[in-house]
């Protein structure tokens, strides 16, 4: 599934619309780097890969923006953890 991605930058949040239902992983802005505090799919959107997606997303968005990272996120940690390609935003 090809997702668009944004970033609501108003609620400092990454999200995502599938079927109507809004996707998310919110952060928090320090000097230099960014905090991924929290990650949220629907019920009816579990099981499809989306929290995967956002999350090699907003990797993405913060090296492309020279962003150090704060994984506070479980899934985001996790992520990092099984995708050692994004330790050196850490």
């Amino acid at each position: 599934m090809e997702l668009t991605i944004r970033n609501n930058e108003a609620k400092h949040q990454f999200e995502t619309v599938v079927d109507g239902h809004t996707s998310l992983i919110a952060y928090t802005l320090f000097p230099g780097g960014i905090a991924f505090v929290h990650t949220e799919v629907p019920p009816e959107l579990e099981g499809k890969g989306i929290a995967g997606q956002l999350a090699k997303y907003v990797l993405e968005y913060a090296r492309e923006h020279h962003l150090k990272v704060k994984p506070y996120c479980p899934y985001v940690n996790a992520y990092m953890k099984r995708h050692p390609e994004y330790n050196d935003l850490l």
